[in-house]
């Protein structure tokens, strides 16, 4: 068996919610559950690039999971599933939508196997910078008459 591979089963549901006089639908996670007997089923795939944000995701007080269920404006067709929110941003900024549901302890467990048989990963604490930000600009400036 793969050890950095496991089969989940999503469930979605639709609530409607009554925003003053328009109706909106929402969908959430139903129901989150280890093999392949649900209507949806998605392998999450543990990489060895993605280590940190898992530490950082079981260390948070509800570790979550992160299901990548089409662009935004569409009813949702789940595709790909994550414990890493750097690749939920990722899919995010992409604009397609996200939804997350709490992460079985089953896999909290397996994921904490993972980390102490590949070792843990050097946390980034810096953010990429954004092209040109925190830069002196090269324009010379006129000095104000006093």
């Amino acid at each position: 068996m793969n050890d950095n591979l496991r089969a989940i089963s999503i469930t979605l549901v639709a609530e409607t919610k009554q925003v003053n006089r328009f109706s909106l639908t929402q969908w959430r996670i139903a129901e989150l559950a280890l093999g392949e007997q649900g209507p949806v089923v998605l392998q999450l795939q543990l990489s060895m690039t993605e280590r940190a944000a898992y530490r950082f995701n079981l260390t948070a007080t509800t570790p979550r999971l992160f299901v990548r269920a089409g662009f935004s404006s569409q009813t949702p067709k789940p595709d790909a599933i994550t414990a890493s929110q750097d690749v939920a941003a990722g899919w995010m900024d992409g604009e397609q939508q996200v939804l997350e549901a709490p992460m079985p302890m089953a896999l909290q467990v397996w994921i904490e196997s993972y980390l102490a048989r590949h070792g843990e990963a050097p946390m980034e604490m810096r953010k990429k910078k954004r092209k040109g930000a925190g830069r002196a600009k090269d324009t010379p400036t006129k000095e104000q008459p006093q």
